[in-house]
């Protein structure tokens, strides 16, 4: 819920266009919140943000003078005050680069604006959702989602410390599954990741359909492995990492060749790693490696319970290093983590586990 008995979530929002902020602030007053500020650029919501303390703030990307990402980044710099940004942005191949940096500069979550002729009713749901997340978890112990070091998923990121030499020949197939915090986590781990990988890879990151792609372009410039959005028909191949595309679900058939379904959203999600994770298990067996990184919410708990009936392996990382402790600490709670380990230490893990 958006408030409890003793405090309503104070939210500031953030967008260059008028009829946009009144449209975000309208949804976000129906679903409880007190909206205690608007601003048309970024300087703007950066005086709120300072004077009001909110709880939370919904920010545009693509603003005057300064923009969404020099918003987060002087928020970054403010350290005794962070406040959790929900991004809001219409999508194209421009905008969805521009969110994906925001993600990695430290924004809890990203909503897409709605498309001519796509549900209001259902934007506003996720909209509430996901802001009431953002203020919730700022209460406690993911508030480090502003406050760690800067993990960077552009050119300056991190390269690999010799993982990426070590060869293997094994049949394992590694999955990765998570969703609030993961580009910025993503943003660390592929690099480091070994090439060839395994049988192959795929990764399941929650996002609006549209941005994968443009998180595939910005991960596959890090690393020896080719990374792109799954289409169907693609097999999996060890020079590759492929990415679940935002919207749809990732199936795996019995012939070992990917589709994608355009089901209903399981539990809010589309894509839902589980699913994508219960089908390799039926496929691959013992030959699954699960990897479950920061995230909200319980996805990832039946895939692994599928990963281990059938002989394979969880991994999944600790909370030190998670933006949100929920996907992870769901899997290790319900004892189905062979190691629960931080994001640092994760890359050498899966190489061990292919070696």
């Amino acid at each position: 819920m958006p408030a409890t008995a003793t405090h309503t979530r104070r939210i500031v929002v953030a967008d260059d266009s008028a009829l946009m902020r009144r449209l975000l602030a309208d949804a976000l007053v129906r679903q409880g919140f007190a909206v205690v500020g608007e601003a048309a650029d970024g300087d703007g919501a950066l005086a709120l943000c300072q004077r009001e303390r909110p709880d939370a703030l919904t920010l545009d990307l693509q603003m005057p003078g300064l923009d969404g990402l020099g918003v987060l980044r002087a928020l970054r710099e403010r350290r005794a005050a962070p406040v959790p940004v929900v991004v809001v942005s219409a999508f194209s191949p421009a905008a969805g680069a521009r969110a994906v940096d925001a993600l990695a500069e430290g924004a809890y979550d990203l909503v897409a604006k709605p498309a001519v002729g796509e549900s209001l009713g259902a934007f506003c749901d996720e909209l509430g959702r996901k802001v009431s997340e953002a203020a919730r978890a700022a209460d406690g112990h993911a508030r480090r989602l502003a406050t760690r070091p800067h993990v960077p998923l552009g050119d300056d990121a991190p390269a690999a410390d010799g993982l990426a030499a070590r060869r293997s020949a094994t049949g394992t197939v590694v999955v990765i599954a998570c969703s609030t915090g993961g580009p910025r986590a993503l943003g660390a781990l592929v690099p480091a990741l070994p090439a060839p990988l395994g049988a192959g890879g795929i990764l399941i990151q929650h996002m609006p359909q549209g941005f994968t792609a443009s998180l595939a372009a910005r991960l596959d410039a890090r690393t020896a492995l080719s990374v792109r959005e799954a289409r169907p028909g693609d097999v999996l191949d060890p020079s590759a990492l492929l990415v679940a595309p935002g919207g749809a679900h990732l199936r795996v058939g019995a012939d070992r060749r990917l589709r994608l379904a355009d089901d209903a959203p399981v539990g809010g999600l589309r894509p839902r790693a589980d699913l994508t994770v219960a089908d390799l298990a039926r496929t691959f067996g013992r030959r699954v490696l699960l990897v479950v990184l920061t995230g909200m919410g319980r996805d990832g708990v039946e895939g692994a319970w599928a990963v281990k009936r059938a002989g394979g392996r969880v991994l999944c990382e600790a909370e030190s290093s998670c933006a949100v402790y929920g996907m992870p600490r769901a899997v290790a709670d319900a004892g189905l983590a062979d190691a629960v380990l931080p994001l640092d230490k994760l890359a050498r893990a899966v190489a061990l586990e292919l070696a």
